[in-house]
This record gives C-alpha cells, structure tokens and sequence, in this order.
C-alpha cells in the first residue's frame, strides 16, 4: 500500500472488534474521517465489512464466530504497515504466539474480550478497542483510534452511547 499523505498530516485508523453482526451507527458516524479502518475479529455479517469500506479502505480478520459461515474467508490475523509502523491484527491476544517486539510490531490490535484496553509492552501498544456490537455483562460498547505519527502512536478508546 503506498501511503500517499501529506508528510505533516497524522494517520487515523479506526478501530472496531466484536460486531456480532450489528454495525451501529454511532460506530459509523464516529468512523467517518478515518484513514483507515481494522477490524479485529467477530464480524458475525459480511454486510459490516461493506458499510465499512463505504467508510475507508478496511482490514478485517476473523474471530472465533466467524470460523463457519459467511466471515470464514477472513484471515485469522494480518501484518499490516502504515505510516512507516507495522500493525499485527489478531482476535484473541491471549492466542499471540510471537514475541511482538522482536517482530518489530508497533502495536499488536485485538478484540474477543469485549474490554477496552490501552497496554504498553517493551514499546509494543496492545491495543483492544472493546466490543462495538450487543452490550455484553457491564462493559461499554466502544471502538477505539490509533493516531500514528511518524514517530509514535497516539491510542484513544471511545465509548458509544
């Protein structure tokens, strides 16, 4: 992908996790404006991926809902580089089976707990944005950006009302 920003201008990327097949509108209304947008897993309807790259261009992956049925072509996780940093997108971080930093990641995206989490690991950022779909137990429903900066990344939770 060639990253065709003006130098001086950050990158925003959207993230979003565990629509369980419900794109609400807050999601997209706050999405609007991003650069682009990950999906860290528990699609649940393919329908979401399209309502999103209406929004900005997209990477998706698969979570553990997603492994039949319509979402099961989706990768189980994705490597991808923007802005000079390299983003390693997986569902369940309790699955990561690397050491990110020796990878050379970033930041390393996930969803499946449904919890908003902002962690930094030996300067890798765990990133998980929490669930943008059915509220789950008390947890909020939230999606989350990463301003990336050419020599850093700015992460930010944002609940949904």
């Amino acid at each position: 992908m060639t990253d065709r920003r003006p130098s001086a201008r950050p990158l925003r990327i959207g993230v979003i996790s565990d629509t369980h097949g419900l794109l609400r509108p807050g999601a997209i209304a706050a999405l609007r404006g991003a650069d682009h947008i990950f999906h860290a897993g528990d699609v649940g309807d393919p329908a979401i991926l399209d309502a999103l790259r209406a929004v900005a261009p997209l990477t998706a992956i698969r979570g553990n809902i997603d492994e039949h049925g319509a979402c099961s072509h989706l990768p189980a996780n994705e490597v991808v580089e923007l802005a000079g940093h390299i983003f390693y997108l997986l569902h369940d971080v309790q699955a990561l089976d690397l050491d990110p930093t020796a990878a050379g990641f970033a930041a390393v995206v996930s969803g499946h707990s449904h919890k908003p989490r902002i962690d930094w690991r030996k300067s890798v950022l765990h990133f998980n944005p929490g669930s943008a779909g059915s509220r789950r137990f008390s947890l909020p429903i939230s999606i989350g950006f990463l301003t990336v900066y050419a020599d850093r990344i700015e992460p930010e939770l944002v609940e949904l009302s």
